[in-house]
């Protein structure tokens, strides 16, 4: 795709335990991006809420009702621009939830949705364990969405670390991967821009990375640094802190092709299979199956 250079927005928020407060606070970003020129915006991970237990079950509500994805789709249809919520809290059940992330088209209609695929259930340093199966029902479908300046293929957070589905919606055309997050503040300060831009290098696409940033209500602390990076893995825009905020930055449509022509290794892929020596005498070769990536 070729085209003039195009501005993209990312809002960093610090969501807390009241969803009216935190739509208020989107709505206020994501005008103020759309402002500066942005005909793509994203807001991150748990733009609704951040929170668990009964201050999130006593607030979400099921899908249809959604007040953050109402005010979505009213502000993109008003602002004329494609709107992705990155995430938010959905009721699935009495306690059962989905982490919804949902794009909005220029005329407000709701295009995609598409549910977290991979679930934070971890132990990290210093005590701090998250188990996100606990309350929310993991998606099974990856989503190219066709329309903003290039394809989007939607993910959020913990999915970064997860690079086949990065590369198959590369392979199925996207040329703007995503990671609207809630990262830790040691997660972040580790691993947040190395993966972004190994997600990038390896897919020859933009990747555009909406944060939560600082201490919220609920305890939680996030790292922000909302960052937009090129094909070629260089650096275009990032928030160097923890602040609420909003980041717009332009992008050139042609580029992801022009690097994938250099380096095409999307094309490249084969198939191939893994297995395990052994020095056991009792123990044959054990052939693991096959891992495609085309």
């Amino acid at each position: 795709m070729t085209g003039s250079p195009a501005k993209i927005g990312l809002v960093q928020m610090r969501s807390g335990t009241s969803e009216r407060e935190n739509i208020a606070a989107m709505r206020e970003c994501v005008r103020e991006a759309a402002g500066l020129g942005a005909t793509y915006v994203q807001t991150p991970e748990m733009t609704g809420l951040v929170a668990g237990g009964r201050d999130l079950f006593d607030q979400i509500s099921a899908d249809v009702a959604n007040p953050v994805f109402a005010a979505a789709s009213q502000l993109a249809g008003d602002l004329g621009i494609w709107l992705h919520i990155g995430s938010t809290a959905v009721r699935t059940g009495e306690s059962r939830a989905a982490n919804r992330g949902a794009m909005f088209a220029p005329n407000g209609e709701r295009v995609a949705s598409y549910d977290k695929i991979h679930m934070f259930d971890v132990d990290l340093d210093n005590g701090e364990t998250w188990r996100e199966s606990a309350t929310y029902d993991a998606g099974d479908t990856a989503i190219v969405v066709h329309g903003p300046p290039l394809p989007v293929g939607m993910a959020i957070c913990y999915d970064l670390r997860f690079a086949d589905l990065y590369r198959s919606e590369a392979l199925a055309g996207a040329e703007i991967l995503t990671c609207p997050a809630c990262f830790t503040r040691q997660t972040g300060e580790a691993h947040w821009h190395a993966l972004l831009r190994a997600r990038a290098i390896e897919n020859g696409a933009y990747v555009a990375a909406a944060a939560q940033g600082g201490r919220h209500a609920s305890g939680r602390e996030t790292f922000g640094h909302s960052a937009v990076y090129d094909p070629w893995g260089r650096l275009v825009g990032e928030l160097n802190h923890a602040e609420p905020g909003v980041l717009v930055c332009e992008i050139e449509p042609q580029l992801p092709q022009a690097v994938r022509r250099k380096i095409p290794n999307l094309a490249h892929g084969r198939e191939f299979s893994v297995r395990i020596e052994s020095q056991s005498e009792d123990a044959a070769l054990q052939p693991l199956g096959k891992v495609a990536f085309q």
